[in-house]
Formats: C-alpha cells, structure tokens, sequence
C-alpha cells in the first residue's frame, strides 16, 4: 500500500450503495476517505440512493439480479449466479487498479463470488472484508441462533433454514455451497476481516475464516443525522399524549423480534403506542389496533425525527451483528431496551441502554422502569 498522505485507490463492495444499512457504512466510508485525498468507487449490485456525492459502478443490472434470483429459488445457488456480469466488472477492475479492496456484502444476488475471490487470490492487493452478517461461513443462511443450528462449526448439510433468505423452494445445495464457500474463501493473501461486534467475532473464530486476522470495529453513523432532532412526529400521528414505544428494521422478519411486539402490545396500558416502521403491506394489513405500522423509509431525517419523538426504543432482535437502528436510536438521544446476549447489548449498554432477557414481559418491565409507567 501507498505510504501516507499519498492518493490511495480504494474500491468497496456492497449489494447496495448508500440504500439501508450496509449501504450508508459503505457510503459513509467512501466519503471519510475522499475528504482525506484518497480516490474511492463504490461497487454495488441492486439499488443506490442518497449517495450523489459519491462515485458508484453498477455491477450487472435488474435481468441479472433477476435470474440469479431466480436460480437461487430453484438451485439454492445464492452467490454463484451473475457469472457473466461478474467478469465484466472484473475487466473493469482491472483497469481501475485499486490499491485496497474492501468488500462488503456479496450476496443479494449480483455477483459471483467463484469468479471474484479467483481474482482475490492472485491479484496482490490489500483486501478488507466487512462481514455484516453469517453468510460468508455458512452453506446457505445469513443467521443461525434464532433455529439454534450449529451445522456451520463443521459442515451444513439438510438446511433447517432453506425456506429463509436467500430461500430456496426446492434444492438444498447446502453442503455443496459450504464447501464451495470455504475452498473460495480460504486461503486469500493480504486480507484481513473486520466485523462490527465481538458477538460475531466469536463467530467467525468458530467458522472456516478462523485463521484470518479479525479486527471488531463498531459501525459508525452520521451523527450530524442522527441526533436530537425536532419535527411533527407526534402531531402527524396524534401521539402527543401517548408514550412511545419505537422499533424499526428494513425487514421485518421474525428473528426481528415481530412476535415479541404483538405479545408486547397486549401487556401495555392505554398510555402507550408501539410504532413500527419498516413493515411491508401484508404485514401493515395484518397489525392489531393497538399498534401504529408504518412502511419503510430511507429518509434519514424523517427517522432521526422518529427516534427523537420515542420516548424508548425497542430491539427484540435476536441476531443482529451490530444494531445499526439502536445506535440511531441512542445518537438521537433516546433510551433503549434490548435482549440480552446478543450484539445489540454492546451498543446499547455503552449509551445506558438496558439489556434484558428473551421474552416481552421482560421488555415491559424495563419499558416501565424507564418511563414511570403503570403496568396494565
């Protein structure tokens, strides 16, 4: 690599740019580097939004996305699609010549990561990877706790989780993409991992990438974005004489802790309002009265406002490797509420948060405790 205060090519990896959380870290460190002198790309695969000020590549395009999508339905395949797209982008690589390759996440159906690590491996570059969830080291799922399957530690076979992103509806290639993964990822000169808790550091040092050096830095956010931020929240929903009780995702499936808001829900007094931001229609459609659903949004100031409004902020996750939404949540100034043993409880105890065990009267209790509410 170049010696300081020289001109360091960068270029990143992600499935997105600057569109949810792996695209704003991405994003956010394209720009930390560009105010620094240095000349970064950002390579991504499916979507780009907020990030006009930095300098993107499209890998492939929506017909590629679709079919890899589409063989990954059928061929339980995630990863190994996008063959051709791959190379393309790898001939632009090339003639790009970065110093530093940082990779962020490679599935979501845009690459080839047969056809890339191949490159990898010989190419002599400095090469990071940012691990932001379990894929790299499993055979087919992106999280495992929640189903309790330890397959992964020494080699996935007959999926408990085919059904789950990236879903298959019919093949379980879960012992062939394990194997494939660990032949492709092993062994890669000049590459060191970062992740973002220590929860998944103890992961990853269980798992085939073992041997590579891991450095656990913690996600950062825009704080100049995400802080106390003032708007018509609670007038927009008529919430001003309610407490509220926040929690968002992109997706929100269950490991997200859904279940545990509905359960939630009935252990509140009339005082309270659950607000959930993220939820797709079928979901919105299906929400009980007693609490407020709301679609996704990636305006930013729309959620600092959100947060800012709540008066505590719930994370009944049970898989995240950071918590990008509690550290929003807790730069915006309001208190959380998270499970125990997860890597959420990393960030929320290091702005005061609260760390409780699985289970909603658990996060009653410290809703109560926190707001001097009465219990129903």
């Amino acid at each position: 690599m170049k010696q300081g205060g020289e001109d360091v090519r960068y270029l990143f990896l992600n499935v997105t740019a600057g569109y949810g959380s792996t695209g704003r870290i991405a994003a956010d460190q394209c720009r930390a580097l560009s105010a620094q002198g240095h000349t970064c790309v950002l390579a991504y695969g499916r979507m780009a939004a907020n990030c006009d000020d930095v300098t993107t590549v499209r890998i492939g395009s929506n017909l590629d996305n679709q079919i890899h999508g589409l063989e990954s339905r059928v061929l339980d395949n995630a990863g190994f699609g996008s063959r051709q797209a791959t190379r393309k982008f790898l001939r632009w690589v090339r003639e790009y010549d970065p110093d530093v390759i940082w990779l962020h996440n490679l599935h979501g159906y845009y690459l080839h990561v047969g056809e890339l690590f191949s490159y990898l491996r010989t190419c002599g570059k400095e090469i990071h990877w940012t691990l932001h969830d379990c894929w790299a080291f499993t055979g087919h799922c992106a999280y495992f706790d929640y189903v309790g399957c330890e397959k992964w530690k020494t080699g996935c076979h007959d999926c408990p989780q085919k059904g789950t992103y990236p879903d298959s509806i019919l093949a379980d290639n879960s012992r062939k993409n394990y194997l494939r993964k660990r032949t492709l990822f092993t062994g890669i000169p000049n590459l060191t991992l970062t992740v973002p808790s220590h929860w998944l550091e103890g992961r990853v040092k269980e798992s085939f990438l073992k041997d590579y050096p891991v450095e656990v830095i913690y996600n950062q956010v825009d704080k100049s974005v995400f802080r106390p931020t003032s708007g018509d929240f609670r007038q927009k929903y008529h919430l001003e004489n309610k407490k509220i009780i926040l929690g968002v995702a992109s997706v929100w499936e269950a490991r997200k802790g859904l279940k545990d808001f509905l359960e939630l829900s009935r252990l509140l007094s009339e005082e309270y309002q659950i607000v959930l931001i993220g939820l797709n229609e079928k979901q919105l459609a299906a929400l009980p009265a007693e609490i407020l659903g709301l679609p996704r949004t990636d305006n930013v100031r729309q959620l600092a406002q959100a947060y800012t409004a709540a008066d505590v902020f719930v994370c009944p996750s049970t898989e995240e490797t950071f918590g990008m939404t509690v550290l929003e949540a807790c730069c915006c100034g309001t208190k959380t509420v998270v499970y125990q043993d997860t890597a959420c409880e990393e960030v929320a105890k290091a702005y005061g948060g609260i760390a409780v065990p699985r289970g909603s009267a658990h996060l009653r209790d410290a809703i109560l405790e926190l707001t001097g509410g009465k219990n129903r």
